[in-house]
């Protein structure tokens, strides 16, 4: 009976809201939203509310360098572990290695500067969740440091007592240590990123690990050339093979027709991405190459200046490319042209009623 009652009641009352819009042209009643308000309208014109639906990147510009330091740091570990005993060249292996340390020390300085306090880097290290590649790139900058600092330990332990059994396990284990973590430390940023909703680092979740691991090598490798290894032939060739890739990865992007892209190759964004492939691919292989023929030491230190250089932009591009990206509604609801695909649909629907 009180059911009845209740929906008599709601029956007048739609009676009076339809009797006062046809007598006056518009609503004042509560709850009802009047004529010429300035309330937002979901609309394929003006998406959901004119809100963007993926939340932008809520990382500091300092993150971007951290991104960059981390790549270097990583190649750097490799190469410090691998060059005294691949190449024989243990004053290159040793400066390597104290680079790699040094690096690990900004890159936890830049990430705890970017989370706020250090109890927050320190909580991400509770847990250990292999799905999260920040997670495991926190527990990767952390061994990482740890193997850095027990090679370089080692180095000082043999200046200072010589070498012995201790000494030698204690370089082995660190040695193993950096490049067991720093192989995936020096492109797990592209990890990071391509594995995110944001569509235009969704759409190059294979190619950015590599893109930012290569960049990463052009780095360290610039970095130890113009700390004073700059006729390493072996460094020469690493440049030159990271600077190929890095091209490639360049032609790769501007062949690719997707509309998740736009942001990195227009505005601000596409400005920085494309510089950063220019930089960091065909100048450095042009100056490389030159050094072959023209013995002139400047020849390969601009080289390794426009491999930093286009290193450091790559990573301000892609995080730029990525908040535009990210404020493009349309994307995510894969609409392009959406107004007339509705109108479409709005008058099959009519036609349909009208037919009934």
């Amino acid at each position: 009976m009180n059911q009845l009652v209740k929906e008599e009641v709601r029956e007048e009352r739609l009676d009076a809201i339809r009797e006062e819009a046809e007598a006056r042209g518009s609503m004042g009643s509560a709850g009802i939203r009047p004529t010429g308000s300035p309330m937002a309208v979901a609309s394929p014109e003006a998406g959901y509310y004119g809100q963007p639906l993926l939340k932008e990147p809520q990382w500091t510009p300092l993150i971007p360098v951290y991104f960059f330091v981390g790549g270097a740091t990583g190649a750097l570990a490799v190469i410090g572990s691998l060059a005294d005993v691949l190449g024989g060249d243990e004053e290159l292996a040793r400066k390597a290695r104290w680079m790699a340390l040094g690096g690990t020390a900004i890159s936890s300085a830049l990430l705890i500067a970017d989370l706020g306090t250090p109890s927050r880097f320190l909580n991400m290290l509770r847990v250990f969740k292999p799905q999260s590649p920040m997670s495991v790139g926190s527990w990767v900058l952390s061994g990482l440091g740890a193997s850095a600092a027990a090679s370089s330990l080692a180095d000082l332990l043999e200046d200072e007592a010589g070498g012995n059994g201790a000494v030698e396990f204690l370089r082995a284990a660190g040695r193993a240590g950096c490049v067991l973590f720093g192989m995936p430390f020096h492109n797990y940023s592209g990890v990071l990123i391509g594995a995110s909703v944001i569509p235009a680092w969704n759409s190059r979740i294979r190619s950015l690990p590599r893109e930012f691991g290569m960049a990463g090598l052009q780095s360290a490798v610039s970095l130890l050339e113009l700390s004073g290894e700059i006729d390493n032939d072996a460094l020469n060739v690493l440049g030159l093979v990271s600077a190929v890739f890095e091209s490639w990865e360049g032609i790769d992007l501007l062949r690719t027709r997707d509309r998740r892209l736009r942001p990195a190759k227009r505005g601000l964004s596409g400005l920085l991405v494309q510089l950063a492939g220019v930089f960091s691919g065909p100048v450095p292989i042009a100056l490389r190459v030159a050094s072959l023929f023209i013995k002139d030491r400047r020849v390969r230190q601009l080289a390794a200046v426009s491999g930093i250089l286009g290193s450091l932009l790559m990573r301000y591009g892609w995080v730029s490319a990525g908040t535009a990206s990210s404020r493009d509604w349309k994307i995510p609801l894969q609409i392009d042209g959406p107004a007339k695909r509705l109108d479409s649909r709005a008058e099959d629907e009519a036609t349909r009623v009208a037919s009934v």
